[in-house]
């Protein structure tokens, strides 16, 4: 019934039913942040709550979208036909609050064939400042908190649910738009699951996602075998909480035995005030990321690369925190350094295969006014770090987010601001054979009131270059008052006024190699 060819093709239908997903999501969206920068994920997952196939789209979404499929299945004794469940609950499989997550089933006659899930982030979920990523101190400050509830029942909205939501939302109206284009997005997912179903059979459909996960299973353990048996350890540092200026240390000490990888990282600090703590999941979803970046092949993203991976991160350490731990930019900024020693920890085992550092950060902005009109979020991209097959990419995106730019004109267009400046942010990538990526330079101007926070890495220590090659530079920002400039922390919460300018400038990427000469 499965044979090469059947399986490659029912690898590209699944997909496809996540990419239609995606693209539906986007179109349907009301919120720039959703429609123009892309910060959705879709995926598919078979009867028994495993992930079959995902959209090119989000790595943080997509590697810890399975726990929250694992935690609402578990949460609901039955999902019947037409019920859309909705959660965003960081220590129920969530990442941080503003990502709101659904999962729907699709029925095949009396019984559950797969479910869908989509995961989006939503501009303003609640909490002490706009944007829901607020300098926290725990997670009752970041927004409204979903633990796995029916937004959609057999088919009916759930409208107390929805007017909860949309109350504890600055953008309420948004908020309605971006839910109803989530759920927009999961009937066209059942649709196109259905269409295969009655195409191909039920038996032939779920033998194909059987195969796809234990295909993806043995591709990861090919890549782990690639790797030279032995342990592998490397730290680097989170600079700050949001509540004091020190370094906190991310360690790894990797374990490879054959097929089998584990990640220990009990050497890392203890879980902080601050909002830097993440989630056991964003740490797998590392993992499982980079793994697939030593792929010599495609690997099919499914619940198979899980299988011969390990995490360990003690309870109460910074990268399993006990709840109610803040977690805003976990998700974001911790997520990419724990990239950061995985790479570092691989580049001793595998020197000629591993690029520098990348910027290391998602820089993220979030600008709001403080009666509610508006809110905006974005991330800023900066410096690749150079590798063995060449220079790094400038200005873009790295590793754990796979969001686009916000064009300017969408910006101005919607939002109370001016951008006067957004370029390359020339030498800032480190030196080396293959120098790393320059970071950006971004400058928007206020013409209104309102609250700004800057969630951002990279600032005190640069892009580590590997080989010989230079660290990048660490990102900056200012605020500009008046024609005068006063340096701002990497961290920080300030009220801006009408006139007031902000000029963000990220990280370059490290370099490889030592220059020439």
């Amino acid at each position: 019934m499965v044979d090469p060819i059947s399986l490659e093709v029912f690898r590209n239908l699944y997909s496809g039913v996540a990419e239609e997903m995606g693209e539906a999501l986007r179109r349907a969206s009301f919120s720039p942040n959703i429609r123009e920068r892309l910060d959705l994920s879709c995926a598919v997952f078979d009867k028994q709550g495993r992930m079959v196939a995902q959209a090119a789209h989000i790595p943080v979404h997509l590697g810890s979208m399975p726990a929250s499929v694992a935690h609402a299945l578990a949460h609901f004794e039955r999902v019947n036909e037409g019920d859309i469940i909705v959660l965003n609950d960081p220590y129920g499989g969530g990442t941080h609050l503003p990502d709101l997550t659904m999962i729907s089933p699709v029925y095949d006659g009396d019984g559950v064939a797969f479910y869908l899930a989509s995961r989006a982030h939503h501009a303003d979920v609640g909490g002490m400042s706009p944007g829901s990523l607020p300098l926290s101190t725990d997670l009752y400050q970041e927004g409204l908190i979903l633990p796995p509830a029916l937004l959609q029942l057999s088919g009916w909205l759930n409208d107390g649910l929805l007017a909860v939501i949309m109350a504890n939302s600055r953008a309420p109206q948004e908020r309605r738009g971006d839910l109803e284009a989530q759920m927009a997005a999961h009937r066209v997912g059942e649709r196109r699951l259905r269409e295969l179903i009655v195409r191909y059979g039920h038996d032939s459909t779920q033998a194909h996602a059987e195969a796809l996960i234990a295909y993806a299973q043995r591709l990861t353990e090919a890549t782990i075998c690639a790797i030279p048996d032995g342990v592998y350890r490397f730290t680097d540092f989170l600079e700050g909480d949001g509540q004091r200026d020190r370094d906190i240390p991310i360690s790894v000490e990797l374990r490879v035995n054959g097929a089998r990888l584990v990640a220990d990282f009990s050497a890392s600090a203890p879980q902080v005030r601050g909002n830097v703590n993440a989630v056991l999941p964003i740490v797998q979803s590392a993992l499982v990321y980079v793994v697939r970046l030593l792929a010599e092949d495609d690997i099919p993203m499914n619940a198979g690369c899980f299988a011969p991976l390990e995490v360990v991160a003690p309870q109460g350490s910074v990268l399993n925190p006990h709840f109610p731990a803040a977690v805003a930019a976990g998700n974001t900024e911790t997520s990419q350094r724990v990239v950061d020693v995985l790479l570092g920890a691989l580049a001793q085992a595998l020197p000629q295969r591993i690029p520098a550092a990348s910027q290391g950060t998602m820089n993220n902005l979030t600008i709001g006014a403080f009666d509610g009109r508006f809110v905006y979020y974005e991330t800023l991209g900066g410096g690749h770090g150079g590798g063995p097959q060449g220079p790094g990419l400038s200005g873009r995106q790295c590793h754990m987010t796979n969001t686009q730019n916000t064009p300017i004109e969408a910006l101005e267009l919607t939002y109370p601001l001016r951008v006067w400046r957004y370029d390359l942010r020339s030498g800032s990538g480190g030196a080396g054979q293959f120098p790393g990526g320059e970071g950006l330079a971004r400058e928007y101007e206020f013409l209104s009131e309102a609250l700004v926070t800057l969630n951002s890495e990279r600032r005190r220590h640069g892009p580590y270059g590997l080989r010989g090659g230079s660290c990048g530079s660490p990102g900056r920002a200012w605020l500009i008052r008046n024609g005068r400039k006063r340096a701002l922390r990497g961290k920080v919460s300030l009220r801006v006024q009408p006139g007031d300018r902000l000029l963000i400038e990220t990280p370059g990427g490290g370099g490889w190699g030592a220059p020439d000469g």
